[in-house]
């Protein structure tokens, strides 16, 4: 699996080596890293991916968390990277090259049990749950001058579905298929939200799947300059794909989260949640969740970004339908959080 900021990511280390060289070269030796593999960088997880590598890390030396220090884990550098998404975060989690990253709920449950969209590939059965973070809605962005009101009118446009290895490429896909429209009826593409957002810019794409939190940047920005139609995904389509998956449910996007969206529309979502894998030390996982939930992080996520509110730990097992983490599961254990029925 290649990562999109591999540049940013050797910088980010050279200066952490750097400090720690500074501070001392015997430092060096107690720092552990973990990334945390999250999706574009125009979309929502690689924001919130570096809010929360910034509330777990705790370098050493760093001022201790009741003296107005990190309140990190002890020793940890953890730093967020752009990857191609839930589908390639898993595989990468799966095979050791990562040691975390975001998936959406339904990407995460077939692949530990190796069925759905995992079928006949084998099950990435170390993966493991560290939190459910919250809901990702699925949007379906269409210009204007397509017309494009509905699911059904998506025949004959053009269309992104999002790159292979993302999880909005398999909610896409399922989508379509509830609404009986097959990738020949359309003419699809297959691009990042913001490349696909430059072609409608162009004129040269009609509408394209995109999902995360909203707002997302990518669309805020087209929005901006360019009508757009959030299109509804609704009706008894809708209602088949909530009935047949477990992972899916109705969502709203509220009037004004983008520029001339004057009416709620009604979509699906799913949830966006931090894996990792079985391999990974109990005492780091423990030290990472309980970083997750303190006070210091909540103030991180409250101002850092719009979603981050929704990250409570009242939700934190909702909709997990993987194993937890055995540090993970020591934390909730502990803190008495259980899941929400």
């Amino acid at each position: 699996m290649r990562f999109s900021i591999k540049k940013t990511l050797i910088a980010a280390g050279a200066a952490v080596t750097l400090g720690a060289l500074a501070a001392g070269g015997s430092l060096a030796q107690d720092m552990k890293f973990f990334r945390i593999a999250t999706g574009g960088t125009a979309g929502t997880y690689f924001p919130i991916g570096g809010l929360l590598a910034n509330a777990i890390s705790n370098p050493p030396g760093s001022r201790a968390c009741d003296e107005g220090g990190s309140c990190g884990a002890p020793g940890l550098v953890a730093t967020a990277i752009a990857s191609n998404g839930s589908v390639a975060n898993v595989n990468a989690i799966g095979s050791g090259a990562i040691e975390s990253g975001f998936s959406q709920s339904d990407v995460a449950y077939w692949a530990q049990t190796g069925t759905g969209v995992f079928e006949g590939k084998g099950k990435v059965e170390k993966l493991r749950a560290i939190a459910n973070l919250y809901p990702e809605s699925i949007h379906l962005v269409a210009s204007k001058a397509s017309g494009i009101q509905s699911v059904a009118d998506l025949k004959g446009k053009r269309v992104s579905l999002d790159e292979p290895g993302s999880g909005t490429l398999v909610d896409a896909r399922l989508i379509l298929k509830a609404y009986g429209i097959t990738e020949a009826d359309i003419e699809p593409e297959y691009l990042k939200p913001n490349q696909a957002a430059d072609r409608m810019r162009d004129g040269a794409m009609d509408a394209f799947f995109f999902v995360g939190g909203f707002p997302a940047g990518a669309i805020v920005e087209l929005a901006s300059n360019n009508p757009i139609t959030i299109v509804p995904i609704a009706g008894a389509e809708a209602e088949k794909v909530t009935s047949d998956y477990d992972f899916f449910a109705t969502n709203t996007i509220p009037a004004g989260t983008y520029d001339g969206q004057d009416a709620d529309v009604t979509t699906l979502s799913v949830g966006a949640q931090w894996v990792t894998s079985a391999d990974q030390p109990e005492e780091l996982i423990y030290e990472i969740t309980k970083a997750l939930w303190n006070d210091n992080t909540r103030k991180f996520l409250d101002a850092g970004h719009a979603k981050g509110k929704e990250i409570t730990a009242e939700s934190a097992l909702s909709g997990v339908a993987i194993p937890l983490h055995p540090g993970a599961q020591k934390f909730y254990d502990e803190a008495g959080i259980k899941a929400s029925k």
